[in-house]
């Protein structure tokens, strides 16, 4: 049961001292955007802290150590399993959530062929700074339209569109972990020589006060160099990627928030110049695979991304996703984060007066996107009549030809049908599928009399897997109002949501769902991390115990036990 702050006045005393009153935020009203996920989980909390830099970072890290409360650490909060959010309020020790989103500097080193990250530093961030030296981050889209951290996405090994690139990963990090005598230190695996005691290391890595002689460029691996060819490996009887997979566990990587992370290091890339998008629709997923097979081992290059949505997505998506599409369109994804800010504020100020309706703020949003012209070019919404499967496929200026050429040649022969995007057409055609990631949360809020809740899957197939398209038993389809099937194809990793029908519980259709997944070969999540919506497998726990010993950051992750020194939640 989480103790009041006023139970805890030495505690917070010193937590103002060392980042300010204003950043020590006590109460529910503005603690509520931190404690409850982007889409699932939520939990009270004796505080949120957010430190205006490193070095501060470092004294409330230790601060809540000595006084053996548990630490959450949250970057952007826009994961979808409730993984940087409390669990309940059953926990055997007060937390205190830690938000790093003052936390916003990246450093480019190397003429800008790699980075170093803050823990605050968002992909959208990262990509504008970038950009200005004609390279990119790991991720560049998805996450990114949404504010997701750089750092968020190699603690939780997340993977993206960018089929050459695999899950987000680096061997070189700088932080804090608490060891199995209950003291936390500093651990420096940056490469980047910056001193030996703690505040000096973190003061001279927040201003990026090294030379390029401080910096051993063998460090360590900036991103799995090796995906590229792995993924090409279409006969493997096993995924291409998932969070479970050891191969991509080191240290901040992989690590699900137990470390304190102070930055990471990793690679960039050149940014590609006068890319094409081919658009493709069938109703045949036999058709579908066959090309996916070739486009995988028929090129010298691989596509840039190749993109997957099922018509009832693209039609979801169109309706309850129309308004974000529209912001990022004419906005740009710099004012999504503002957006999810106020409605966040306006949700708080909902649950004040109980004659507001829930979901206060989706519903007017929701009211306001009727009034909107469509977004969607003519093209994509004739095709949508035409065809239940859709993919884009994005490639490079050098793959344009040979893809033009082997799609003619291909769909000659298939039943299905392709045109080549015009510049606005692949942009709106990608930003479509990515607004389909919150389409589900917005159906459920303005069908909350009919939907109980939400099931939101993201899937790692088989590489050698034919049969990718899902067919559920009838018992489970018939507590379902709708699926959304969409995702990463040419990776094969598929999300898929499921909008659950009033009575039902949602947590007991989607056990009932995973017998079938596990009977295919498949691994789950695939991207998202387990969060506190999934059980972690052993091997996983084992790798969470050694990073954090005491249970001391983060407890619960992957269903396990959250009381001290992993006891067991039934000693």
């Amino acid at each position: 049961m989480t103790v009041q702050p006023s139970a805890n006045p030495d505690l917070i005393s010193s937590l103002q001292t060392i980042v300010g009153h204003a950043h020590v935020l006590t109460s529910d009203a503005a603690t509520y955007r931190f404690t409850h996920g982007f889409r699932f989980g939520a939990g009270k909390v004796l505080a949120v802290i957010q430190p205006g830099s490193l070095v501060e970072l470092w004294r409330v890290a230790q601060a809540c150590v000595a006084a053996d409360k548990i630490i959450i650490m949250q970057a952007a909060n826009t994961g979808l399993t409730g993984g940087s959010t409390p669990d309940g309020n059953n926990y055997d020790r007060d937390i205190v959530l830690i938000s790093t989103l003052r936390l916003d500097r990246a450093h480019l080193i190397g003429d800008g062929k790699q980075v170093v990250c803050l823990p605050g530093a968002t992909l959208y961030e990262l990509e504008s700074k970038l950009a200005a030296v004609g390279r990119e981050p790991h991720s560049v889209i998805g996450s990114s339209c949404i504010g997701a951290s750089v750092l968020g996405g190699v603690s939780n090994n997340s993977g993206g569109a960018l089929v050459q690139r695999g899950p987000a990963y680096t061997e070189m990090a700088v932080f804090g972990q608490i060891g199995v005598d209950g003291q936390l230190r500093l651990v420096n695996h940056l490469g980047i020589q910056l001193g030996n005691d703690p505040e000096t290391v973190l003061t001279k890595l927040e201003a990026g006060a090294f030379t390029d002689a401080d910096i051993d460029w063998n460090a360590g691996r900036g991103h799995d160099g090796n995906y590229i060819n792995h993924v090409r490996e279409i006969d493997a009887d096993t995924p291409a990627r998932f969070n479970a997979d050891p191969q991509r566990w080191h240290e901040a990587a992989g690590c699900a928030g137990k470390l304190v992370v102070f930055a990471v290091r990793l690679d960039t890339f050149p940014a590609e110049k006068n890319t094409s998008v081919f658009y493709i629709g069938s109703n045949n997923t036999e058709e579908l695979e066959d090309l996916r097979r070739h486009v995988l081992t028929g090129f010298d290059t691989l596509p840039i991304a190749g993109e997957y949505i099922h018509r009832d997505a693209f039609n979801i998506a169109e309706k309850y996703g129309k308004d974000t599409f529209a912001v990022i369109r004419y906005f740009g994804t710099e004012f999504l984060p503002k957006m999810f800010a106020m409605k966040s504020r306006s949700d708080i100020f909902a649950q004040k007066f109980s004659f507001l309706p829930d979901h206060l703020s989706d519903r007017l949003m929701q009211a306001f996107s009727h009034f909107l012209p469509q977004q969607l070019p003519k093209r994509m919404l004739e095709y949508r009549d035409r065809f239940e499967h859709h993919l884009m496929l994005k490639v490079s200026a050098e793959l344009t030809e040979p893809m033009q050429a082997y799609l003619k040649d291909f769909f000659g022969k298939a039943t299905g049908e392709y045109f080549e995007c015009t510049a606005d057409e692949g942009k709106r055609a990608f930003l479509h599928r990515f607004a389909a990631a919150g389409a589900a949360v917005r159906y459920r809020a303005v069908h909350h009399k009919e939907a109980e809740d939400i099931v939101a899957l993201d899937v790692a197939l088989r590489r050698n897997d034919r049969d990718w398209f899902e067919h559920l038993p009838k018992e489970i389809e018939d507590k379902l109002i709708v699926k959304l099937y969409y995702g990463h194809f040419l990776c094969h990793v598929m999300h898929q949501d499921y909008v659950v029908k009033k009575g039902y519980d949602a947590m007991e259709v989607e056990h009932s769902m995973l017998p079938g997944l596990d009977e295919r070969g498949a691994k789950y999540p695939a991207e998202h991390n387990v969060g506190h919506l999934y059980y972690a497998p052993k091997e996983m726990l084992d790798h969470y115990q050694s990073l954090d010993p005491c249970n001391c950051l983060n407890p619960g992750i992957g269903k396990a036990t959250k009381k001290r020194n992993w006891v067991a939640e039934s000693v």
